[in-house]
């Protein structure tokens, strides 16, 4: 009998443990927006009473207030409801969505080998037209172009931590310097080197204003404005310029500023709709070409994803036109927020759905006024 209870007492103790260490793991996919993880569980947050797929863009959540589930189900039975910017509930049951997920998966594991597309196939069992046309559909974007996007996105992290380009290069899966420089040099819009001394030496001017969404960042470059953010304080806007840029030499500067300050404030509230300013932002092919659509989207206009994706030449890149605008680092100056479902609905916005609402509805009203 006493046996017996220790018995059950460490197998208690050890699936506590096993819960611990799984939930360890689940937090650093949530605060990594892990998107292989996508349908794999989701989180849920006890002070909104929202659930969220691990790639949800929102704010990140205290840990103390964040529950996991395995999936959108058990969230929804604890009396959860689905969070509308991320959608997890569609990261389950899809099996094509499946399939592109767990191909992502593979890809990231494989970087540093340069996987073909006919490798991949031949691992998951599909034809390559196959394959590709049903990764395609799902991001906008073929295999070899996310395994692009993802040596970048590590190349970057490792040039803007400080390392040297060698081992930037190293760690992001590059075969070799000239295929790195081959590869990045237009993305980045210079040499590796010189983006990494320039993420590191960079001086950045930002001022905080008030804006009728809110506390408001502009931060510019000596080449136009590099940021602008929307925040309900300033210590979360200044550590996301932080974050951005991490090693640039940042000052606050609101004389010089004020001039960009007054055009966004003005164009906002709809007296001067057509004034742009400039810009300094990084961006791929495939960015370049939405954000260039939407520039033409008219004042107090909207488009939908599908629309978007047309004008691009892939009228199935709607996901990959969402993505686009999620990454828009000029809020307003690129007015993403003129993007909506093709059935009317908002839609995400990284600056939240609500901001989206009233700056449509203050651009609105601009109209009506002229």
């Amino acid at each position: 009998m006493a046996s017996n209870a220790i018995l059950n007492q460490d197998t208690a103790m050890t699936a506590k443990l096993q819960g611990l260490t799984r939930d360890d793991e689940r937090w650093d996919a949530l605060m990594a927006r892990d998107a292989s993880r996508d349908g794999q569980f989701v989180f849920a947050v006890s002070s909104t009473g929202i659930f969220c797929r691990p790639s949800c863009p929102s704010r990140h959540p205290r840990r103390s207030n964040v529950a996991f589930y395995d999936g959108a189900e058990q969230a929804e039975r604890a009396g959860y409801r689905a969070c509308l910017r991320c959608r997890p509930k569609a990261a389950d049951g899809n099996p094509q969505a499946a399939l592109v997920r767990a191909v992502c998966r593979y890809i990231e594991q494989h970087l540093e080998k340069g996987v073909t597309l006919a490798a991949i196939a031949r691992d998951f069992r599909r034809s390559p037209f196959h394959l590709q046309k049903t990764f395609k559909a799902a991001l906008g974007i073929t295999p070899r172009q996310y395994a692009d996007s993802r040596r970048l996105q590590l190349l970057k992290h490792g040039l803007r931590s400080g390392h040297n380009v060698t081992r930037a290069m190293n760690d992001a899966g590059y075969s070799s310097s000239s295929r790195l420089y081959e590869r990045t040099a237009s993305q980045l819009g210079m040499t590796p080197d010189k983006y990494r001394r320039g993420a590191i030496a960079a001086s950045i001017r930002y001022t905080l204003a008030d804006s009728p969404l809110g506390r408001m960042l502009i931060a510019a470059t000596d080449k136009g404005i590099c940021s602008i953010q929307f925040a309900d304080n300033d210590e979360d806007l200044l550590r996301g310029l932080t974050h951005e840029f991490p090693f640039a030499t940042r000052r606050q500067d609101d004389a010089a500023m004020k001039e960009w300050t007054v055009a966004l404030l003005q164009q906002m509230n709809g007296y001067s709709p057509a004034q742009s300013l400039p810009l300094d932002i990084r961006a791929t092919a495939f960015q370049r070409r939405v954000w260039s659509c939407l520039q033409k989207i008219p004042y107090g206009s909207t488009r939908s994803y599908q629309e978007i994706a047309k004008k691009t030449g892939n009228a199935k890149a709607s996901r990959a036109v969402a993505r686009a605008c999620a990454t828009n680092p000029v809020a307003v100056a690129i007015p993403c927020h003129r993007v909506v479902r093709q059935n009317g609905d908002m839609g995400g916005y990284r600056w939240g759905v609500e901001r989206k609402q009233a700056l449509l509805g203050l651009e609105q009203a601009g109209v009506v006024a002229l």
